[in-house]
C-alpha cells in the first residue's frame, strides 16, 4: 500500500494516458506486417536479457550492436505504419473508439464477393481477391489504384470485366473495404506447379506464400474457381467448399460462432 499511497493524483493520470496511448498505438500495427516484426524484437530483447543474465560477452556484445542499429532499422521497417499512424493522427482517428462489426454485415459482404466470383466464373472472366488477415498487405496494395470502396458485387464485376482500367490485376480487400484494385503480387517460384496454371494462379499462390492472405482465383479458360492459401491451391473449388473456408478463417471471432452460421449461413450465398 506504501507505494499507492506515495503516489499524486498526477501520477496515476500520466499513467493511465500512456497507458491508453500505448493501447492505440497496438491497434494501429494490428493486422499488419508490424506485428510479425515486433515479435522479432521480442526475440532479440529476450536473447539481450539472456546474455546479460548469464554474463555472456560476445552475445552481450552483439546484442548490443543490433540494439544500436536496431534503432534506425525499426524506424525504416516500421515505415508504413508510422505513416499511417500520423495520418490517422492528423484526421482525429487515433483515439476514436473502434467498433467491432456486426455479423450480418459480414455475411453480407462475404455475400457479395460469392455472387460476384459465381457470375464471373460462369462467363469465363478471369479474376484474382485477395483477402488480407493478419499479414499486413500495404505494399501490394500501394502498387495498385487505391480505392477504399465499399464490397459489391456490382464493383467487383465490373473492375474484372475485360477491357477495363483494374481487369488485369489483384483486388485486394481490408476487413470491409475494397481497398484497392489492380494490384501487382508476387509469383510463386516453386518448381512443383502445375504448367496447366496461368499467371493469376501463380500470383495467389505466391501471395500465399509470403503472407496468410486467401486468394480466390476464376479462370478465364475454364472458369473454375481456385483458393489459394498456406502455399496450396485447391482448385475447382465447389461453392459450399468455398463459403465455409472463407466463414472460417475471415469471420470475427464470436461466442456462437457455429450456431449463427447455421442461422445466416445461406444468406451467403446471394
Amino acid at each position: 500500500m506504501g507505494i499507492f499511497e506515495d503516489m499524486k493524483i498526477t501520477d496515476i493520470i500520466d499513467i493511465l494516458i500512456v497507458s491508453y496511448i500505448m493501447y492505440r498505438l497496438i491497434l494501429v500495427v494490428k493486422g499488419t506486417r508490424a506485428v510479425q516484426l515486433l515479435k522479432g524484437i521480442m526475440i532479440i530483447m529476450i536473447t539481450w536479457a539472456v546474455s546479460v543474465w548469464f554474463n555472456l560477452d560476445t552475445l552481450k556484445w552483439l546484442m548490443n550492436q543490433m540494439i544500436t542499429v536496431g534503432v534506425l532499422a525499426v524506424i525504416v521497417i516500421f515505415q508504413p505504419e508510422l505513416r499511417r499512424a500520423l495520418e490517422q493522427l492528423g484526421r482525429g482517428k487515433l483515439f476514436l473508439r473502434t467498433v467491432n462489426e456486426d455479423d450480418q454485415e459480414f455475411n453480407q459482404r462475404i455475400g457479395e464477393v460469392i455472387k460476384a466470383v459465381n457470375y464471373l466464373a460462369k462467363r469465363k472472366i478471369g479474376a484474382l481477391i485477395v483477402f488480407e488477415r493478419s499479414t499486413g498487405l500495404n505494399d501490394y496494395t500501394e502498387s495498385g489504384i487505391q480505392l477504399n470502396a465499399q464490397i459489391s458485387s456490382e464493383l467487383l464485376i465490373n473492375m474484372f470485366t475485360p477491357n477495363t482500367p483494374l481487369h488485369d490485376g489483384a483486388v485486394i480487400i481490408k476487413q470491409n473495404t475494397i481497398a484497392a484494385g489492380g494490384c501487382y503480387l508476387p509469383l510463386s517460384e516453386n518448381p512443383f506447379i502445375s504448367k496447366e496454371l496461368g499467371t493469376r494462379h501463380r500470383a495467389a499462390i505466391g501471395m500465399s506464400e509470403v503472407s496468410d492472405a486467401i486468394c480466390i482465383v476464376v479462370s478465364e479458360e475454364t472458369g473454375q474457381i481456385s483458393l489459394a492459401m498456406n502455399g496450396q491451391v485447391v482448385r475447382d473449388i465447389t461453392e459450399e467448399s468455398l463459403i465455409s473456408k472463407l466463414f472460417a478463417d475471415l469471420r470475427p471471432q464470436t461466442k456462437e460462432r457455429g450456431s449463427f452460421w447455421r442461422r445466416k449461413g445461406g444468406q451467403a450465398n446471394g
